[in-house]
C-alpha cells in the first residue's frame, strides 16, 4: 500500500493550467464583490452625507464596470493594455475623489 500523495498520480500543475476559466471567473467576481461594497458604502454614505455618497455611489458603477471588460477580443494584448489603462485611472481617480473630500471637509458626518 502506498502513503498518500505518493501514488501513480501526478502533482496538480498551476490551477490556470488545468482549468483556466477558474482565475477569470474569480476575478470576475471579486470585481463584481467589490462594485457591491462600492455601492453599499455610497448608499449608506447618501443618507447622513449627500456630498461624499453620490461620487462614491457613482464609483460603484465605474467599478463594476471595469470587471466586466473581458479579454475576449480579437487583439488579447490590445484588451490588456487597455484594461490596465482602466484601472489605473480609476484607482487614481479614486484616490483624488477620497483626497478632495477630506481636504475640503467633506468627509465628516455631521453631528
Amino acid at each position: 500500500m502506498t502513503p498518500p500523495g505518493t501514488g501513480d498520480a501526478t502533482p496538480a500543475g498551476d490551477m490556470e493550467e488545468i482549468d483556466p476559466g477558474l482565475a477569470r471567473e474569480r476575478t470576475s467576481l471579486a470585481w463584481t464583490r467589490t462594485a457591491i461594497s462600492f455601492a453599499a458604502l455610497g448608499g449608506a454614505l447618501l443618507k447622513t452625507t449627500p456630498t461624499v455618497g453620490g461620487p462614491v455611489l457613482g464609483m460603484s458603477a465605474l467599478v463594476w464596470g471595469l470587471g466586466r471588460m473581458t479579454h475576449r477580443s480579437g487583439r488579447p494584448e490590445a484588451a490588456r493594455r487597455l484594461r490596465q489603462l482602466m484601472i489605473t485611472v480609476t484607482v487614481t481617480l479614486v484616490s483624488a475623489v477620497a483626497l478632495a473630500m477630506v481636504l475640503l471637509g467633506g468627509g465628516s458626518p455631521p453631528r
